[in-house]
């Protein structure tokens, strides 16, 4: 189905892992699944101008962008980023995405909102350092896996009907109201 509807960009048929000294977090497809990567693209929150976090009034700049192969997020701090990968999810499916135990060990949570039928776009990505110590997340390499679920029929109503704010997404992208 990914390859009949392209939907995913780049897509990696098998599971990319560790191999000889290589030491990586996997990705690609997975069992059930479809384990995502994380592009170079970052976007760190910092609260050097005393923000207040307001869904509804977001300040750009309470971030700093960065681009490199590690991001390195503050202690119970968060950053965001965008996949590498970019989605076409047709009508009849929805996605849920979840972090990779190798983060959650670490006390990083991923958090990723569902993938309605008919959005397309990168994926933006939120890492959340809950640990009193900086953390480390690595560019190209694993970061969640996407589960996808297929309706018996179309929904009667997609994201791209409604004109979903967040459809059709190129680079990492900030709350919209």
């Amino acid at each position: 189905m990914a390859l009949e509807h392209q939907m995913i960009e780049p897509f990696e048929p098998t599971q990319i892992s560790s191999s000889g000294s290589e030491r990586i977090i996997s990705y690609g497809t997975s069992s059930y699944g479809y384990d995502i990567r994380c592009s170079r693209e970052f976007k760190i929150f910092t609260n050097i101008n005393s923000a207040v976090v307001d869904p509804k009034q977001f300040d750009e700049s309470s971030f700093v962008e960065y681009c490199g192969d590690v991001c390195i997020i503050p202690p119970n701090s968060f950053a965001l980023a965008r996949t590498v990968e970019y989605f076409r999810i047709p009508r009849s499916v929805l996605t849920i995405c979840l972090g990779k135990s190798t983060y959650a060990r670490c006390g990083i949570i991923v958090n990723v909102t569902p993938f309605e039928p008919e959005w397309e776009g990168y994926v933006t990505l939120e890492f959340s350092n809950t640990t009193p110590l900086p953390a480390k997340i690595y560019a190209n390499e694993g970061v969640a896996q996407v589960v996808f679920f297929e309706a018996s029929e179309p929904c009667a109503v997609s994201y791209k009907d409604r004109s979903g704010k967040y459809q059709g997404q190129t680079g990492v992208t900030l709350p919209k109201t």
